[in-house]
């Protein structure tokens, strides 16, 4: 195994090691949030890191070729991110929030190792559903947040980042490894069927 493939390796199982992490910590003091928290906090929440980053390398292993083919998963999951934080702001409540993260983990995990190529728009479907629950618990923490919109800001572009580091990373190795996108997509799919079991 060259060192790319091993860097690469390395870099998707530390973005999927979340089975005790969460990603909504550190948001409940509105004293300290902006951009910049908004940025990191996706980064640092273990859950969320997994998931766009997941998202990406499905992407990019189960895209026919290059183009917009390859943002369908992507560019909905941000934005239907946004769609369900605008939601928690308003405090709609929806119900089983952590559990269909961690169903987000282990779905995205399973398209990882199977390669499960799907049109564009049950893509976008697909990881659409799970982004608003996402969205949804970092809009609850926001809800009163006087700079909700900046904190919120943050976080789209660091999912946006995240997205493209999964696109990047599976493109480099749709055809140079087969079982590097498979050890990492079952790390993200282990990672959720623990938290889904922590939450029962």
């Amino acid at each position: 195994m060259n060192q790319k493939i091993k860097s690469a390796l390395f870099f998707i199982s530390t973005c999927a090691i979340s089975t005790v992490a969460t990603a909504h910590i550190g948001l409940d003091n509105h004293e300290h949030t902006g951009f910049l928290i908004g940025f990191l906090h996706p980064i640092g929440g273990l859950d969320h890191l997994a998931a766009m980053v997941a998202v990406g390398l499905w992407s990019a292993l189960t895209a026919r070729r290059a183009g917009p083919e390859l943002l369908w998963g992507p560019l909905c999951f941000a934005s239907m991110l946004l769609a369900g934080a605008l939601i928690g702001l308003q405090g709609i409540t929806i119900t089983a929030v952590e559990p269909m993260i961690a169903a987000s983990l282990l779905v995205t995990g399973l398209l990882v190792i199977g390669r499960l190529r799907v049109s564009g728009i049950a893509a976008a479907l697909i990881v659409g559903l799970f982004a608003v629950f996402h969205g949804l618990a970092h809009g609850y923490e926001l809800a009163s947040s006087p700079s909700a919109f900046q904190t919120l800001a943050g976080m789209l572009t660091a999912t946006l980042m995240l997205h493209a580091t999964g696109l990047a990373l599976g493109w480099a190795l749709r055809s140079t490894s087969v079982w590097v996108p498979r050890i990492a997509g079952a790390a993200v799919a282990l990672s959720g069927g623990v938290m889904l079991l922590q939450l029962a």
